[in-house]
């Protein structure tokens, strides 16, 4: 069972790596839960601080992946048409995740949000330009922070080897 739970975990922390890019997978979440099938296993001592404070960050950065692509549209000159059209692009952009729809849906969204409030075209494409720079943003951040659980993750294993191997 033990070493159903490592493998299990090994392969949630490396999708959360790769969730970091791709919308059906909240990246640092599933590593996260990578984390608590390493720490459940019987021969490794469940460390409810390094738990804790990894579960803060994963669930923060879901947060902000969110947050920051509006943020970004309004950064940009967006009006609370920009942020409210970025929220239903993001919105339908995961429902239907054609290729790019996670890109465009905020694009999209602000860029029609602002056109319909505001005629100015050139101030709805720096919106919505807002939105995607967003959107790059909280990918990043996302990667970042898979990357370092993936760096905690090797950490674990060689910290207790003797246990595991």
């Amino acid at each position: 069972m033990d070493l159903i739970l490592l493998l299990v975990s090994a392969i949630l922390i490396v999708l959360g790596v790769i969730g970091s890019f791709l919308p059906i997978l909240p990246g640092p979440l599933t590593s996260w839960i990578g984390f608590l099938l390493f720490h459940l296993r019987s021969d490794i001592a469940m460390n409810w601080t390094f738990l804790s404070i990894t579960l803060f960050f994963a669930l923060l950065i879901w947060l902000l992946d969110y947050i920051i692509p509006i943020l970004g549209t309004k950064r940009f000159g967006g009006s609370k048409a920009g942020m409210i059209g970025t929220t239903i692009g993001l919105i339908i952009g995961l429902i239907f995740p054609i290729p790019f729809g996670i890109i465009l849906g905020p694009f999209l969204g602000a860029l029609i949000g602002e056109l319909v409030y505001n005629a100015d075209t050139q101030t709805a494409i720096k919106a919505a330009f807002g939105s995607l720079l967003g959107f790059i943003t909280s990918t990043f951040l996302k990667f970042v922070v898979a990357m370092i659980y993936l760096g905690l993750f090797i950490g674990k294993l060689f910290e207790f080897s003797k246990n595991i191997f």
